[in-house]
């Protein structure tokens, strides 16, 4: 059975939300905050879910340029969100994404398969939980995502890098300058298992990053998945850096995301 989608990105809902107290930027959705072991957990509920009870699962910077969330929300789906951005997508992250999962298909009866949203940090648990979870992926929008430490936090090539967030993410892996260099449990080696999944992705990059730079992160992983027979899309932003992200008309990510989860999930 195929679902038929109007996809709707309402500007005007955008520009005229105003500050809430819980939370202003899905003000005009019913919206349920709690923690989940110990960390920030979200769920926004759509005026009114589709039949597929599908939900895209945000990965990092909650409500950040949050259009394509908000298209989405529009076309039935939930927005989910837990926050293990101090795990920089280690074990012990993609452990707490299996319980989290876990919990959302039971607790909100929603679809066995998720969209999977990776802005920038988010590239490294989002890949690496899919990797570990392949059949409950639909698809994965990626928006400039770090796919390698060594370039963001590491900074060891020709990005900035950040000192701070370098020494947390080597801890949070257990390792160490050397060590790092051969580490193989990044997106850039473990998108392989999504490229065999055949999960479709679509990269949103800009091709002036220093932050997340796309022949460092992006280009490297489109590599290795293309090598693997792996489906990916790139929209490159000409003369753009790793801000803003996302695109002021999310349509293109939207029309992604509803291509591939146009099917029952049997």
């Amino acid at each position: 059975m195929h679902l038929f989608f109007k996809i709707f990105v309402p500007i005007v809902l955008l520009v005229s939300i105003s500050k809430g107290e819980q939370d202003p930027t899905f003000r005009a959705y019913r919206i349920k905050s709690f923690k989940f072991q110990g960390k920030e957990a979200k769920v926004v509920f759509p005026k009114k879910p589709n039949s597929e009870r599908l939900w895209v699962w945000r990965a990092r910077f909650w409500g950040h340029e949050p259009q394509t969330d908000i298209a989405l929300l529009e076309n039935g789906f939930h927005v989910v969100y837990v926050d293990v951005s101090g795990f920089y997508g280690n074990k012990e992250a993609v452990k707490i994404w299996n319980d989290f999962y876990d919990f959302i298909i039971q607790e909100y009866n929603l679809n066995k398969k998720a969209v999977l949203e990776a802005m920038s940090r988010g590239g490294l648990i989002a890949y690496n939980w899919a990797a570990e979870n392949t059949d409950k992926v639909f698809c994965i929008y990626a928006d400039a995502p770090v796919c390698d430490i060594k370039s963001w936090p590491g900074g060891l090539f020709s990005g900035k890098g950040s000192e701070q967030d370098w020494e947390e993410c080597l801890k949070a892996y257990n390792l160490d300058e050397k060590s790092v260099l051969d580490f193989e449990g990044i997106p850039i080696y473990t998108s392989v298992k999504v490229a065999k999944a055949n999960i479709p992705v679509l990269h949103v990059c800009g091709d002036s990053d220093k932050v997340v730079p796309f022949v460092e992160n992006t280009a490297k992983l489109k590599e290795k998945f293309k090598a693997n027979g792996g489906e990916i899309q790139i929209i490159l932003k000409n003369g753009v850096g790793h801000h803003p992200h996302s695109l002021q008309n999310p349509e293109p990510i939207v029309t992604f995301i509803l291509g591939h989860t146009s099917k029952r999930n049997l």
